[in-house]
């Protein structure tokens, strides 16, 4: 049984989320398992249950919990019924894309290649290989997602949209390159397997190790393969799905209107009264159109509430979906800052948040959830602002923060000096592209450079007029057989790593 819960704020899910967990399942050693698409979701979701679950609610504890994301849920359902491991399915992303390298260089000189040929000829070979590769293989993942059909037709060389349509002239080397990729790779797609696996689902549902009741909270999108695995699922299991939607109005008012086939037909912003729904809600209204033929319970868990300040007459509007009258005045409730540039913002932030803390002592940190368009861009400044202790003598200082969804290359300092070392052989070598690997963390540690060590290989490349040096690292990173020992490089590539120069190198780069 599929169950849609809704309602206009994520702590109203939460709550009824904790309800349900509070019968346990059949086997307490069991865990649940909670879908969610981001890790920062996680954080709060996790916080907000530990309120709710434990023998009492000052337990504050929320354990024996799953949160993989929707993506893994629905791959591991389709490879338990496939039979195939998704890591270790030739399909898999990382494993298709270094096959499909070799295909292309295979293929290259063919007719029905000339487009690709074109792309990838010329001074940008090199560069434009790895890259053009990698993002076929995303646009196939999105492909194999959105429109299964597609590569059901491909396969049986029927060159179509997966639409029903056929398939535009430009984009005709896309099927050929996907054909000599399958046959390449032996094994049916992940799109081909789709029907057969949701069979085998509903014929043994045990076949899937989940539990007899899971849920997915926080989707903002659900793909077509998601959509047909989690109904393939709830023929034997509760399947609970909790989404945000801002209107019960909204909702109302498209379900009474046939879904569009295509997205350039959708025409349900016009059955839409408030500007902000008809122009920010697109998601919202392609994820209903997309839930309603599946659905088995629709249950809105809202809660009136008088609007009584300036946020609140804001959000009855959008759930009324009525367009916006004359505001009421401003209260604080919401808040516009002009600011200079990415620190200020950052610091503007820490006051106001102190404020807020001032104002209202039952406020807590954990009940403060801070969005930016690119976290990684702001985590320094975020930083050095927030989570000092007592040393910068800012209150600010002593506000813990948590930053979620940061890259792995981001966090991890091995696979960033890793990932680097890969940029680097994708071209011409700088000066401060060596010095900047020779700077790493893990390189530090391995060669036992210090910062004058480091000042030092700066001073060397900078008198000496060195543009490269990172040849002889890259070959024994990767394990290959080292430059002989009578090049003029090897001075430089000796010091570069870590090994002690003799006179003549020392006079060599004195040169």
């Amino acid at each position: 049984m599929l169950t849609l819960h809704r309602a206009e704020r994520a702590v109203e899910l939460a709550h009824a989320l904790a309800d349900i967990l509070t019968v346990p399942l059949a086997d307490p050693f069991t865990p649940e398992v909670i879908a969610v698409p981001a890790k920062g979701i996680e954080r709060w979701l996790t916080q907000r249950l530990s309120t709710v679950l434990g023998a009492e609610e000052s337990d504050g504890v929320a354990a024996n919990i799953g949160f993989p994301s929707p993506t893994r849920l629905v791959d591991e359902a389709i490879a338990a019924a496939s039979g195939i491991d998704a890591d270790d399915d030739p399909w898999s992303t990382p494993r298709q894309l270094w096959t499909l390298l070799d295909v292309i260089d295979a293929s290259l000189d063919e007719p029905w290649c000339a487009v690709l040929k074109a792309h990838l000829t010329g001074e940008h070979r090199i560069t434009r290989r790895y890259a053009t590769a990698a993002h076929i293989t995303d646009l196939w993942r999105a492909y194999g997602a959105e429109r299964p059909q597609l590569f059901v037709d491909w396969a049986a060389d029927r060159d179509t949209d997966g639409a029903g349509g056929l398939l535009a002239p430009d984009l005709g080397w896309q099927a050929q390159l996907w054909r000599r990729l399958r046959s390449h790779l032996a094994t049916p797609s992940p799109a081909e397997r789709l029907g057969a696996a949701c069979e085998q689902l509903r014929a043994e549902p045990a076949s899937s190790g989940l539990p007899h009741r899971f849920s997915l909270f926080g989707p903002t999108r659900l793909t077509t393969e998601q959509l047909a695995v989690l109904d393939a699922l709830s023929l034997h299991r509760d399947v609970h799905l909790w989404i945000a939607h801002p209107s019960p109005a909204v909702w109302a008012a498209l379900s009474r209107r046939p879904a569009a086939p295509r997205r350039r037909d959708d025409t349900s912003a016009l059955a839409v009264h408030h500007p902000l729904m008809a122009s920010l809600a697109r998601d919202t209204r392609e994820m209903q159109q997309r839930l309603s033929p599946v659905l088995d319970h629709n249950l809105h868990h809202g809660t009136e509430r008088p609007a009584t300040t300036l946020l609140r007459h804001i959000q009855a509007d959008l759930s009324a979906d009525r367009p916006p009258e004359r505001a009421a005045n401003a209260d604080g409730t919401v808040q516009v800052h002009a600011c200079h540039g990415a620190p200020r913002q950052v610091e503007v932030l820490r006051e106001v948040l102190l404020h807020l803390f001032q104002q209202d002592p039952s406020l807590e940190p954990r009940d403060v959830l801070v969005m930016c368009p690119d976290v990684e861009a702001y985590a320094p400044l975020i930083r050095a602002a927030f989570g000092q202790g007592d040393t910068g003598g800012h209150p600010g200082h002593r506000l813990r923060v948590r930053l979620a969804d940061r890259s792995l290359r981001r966090t991890n300092p091995l696979l960033d000096t890793v990932a680097g070392l890969l940029d680097l052989a994708d071209g011409r070598v700088t000066a401060s592209q060596v010095l900047d690997l020779a700077a790493h963390g893990p390189v530090r540690r391995m060669f036992g450079f210090g910062d004058d060590d480091l000042e030092q290989l700066r001073t060397w490349v900078t008198s000496s007029g060195i543009r490269w040096g990172v040849k002889l690292i890259q070959r024994q990173a990767f394990g290959l057989p080292d430059v002989p020992q009578n090049t003029w490089t090897t001075g430089l590539d000796r010091i570069l790593l870590g090994v002690a120069a003799d006179e003549t190198d020392l006079a060599w780069l004195g040169q």
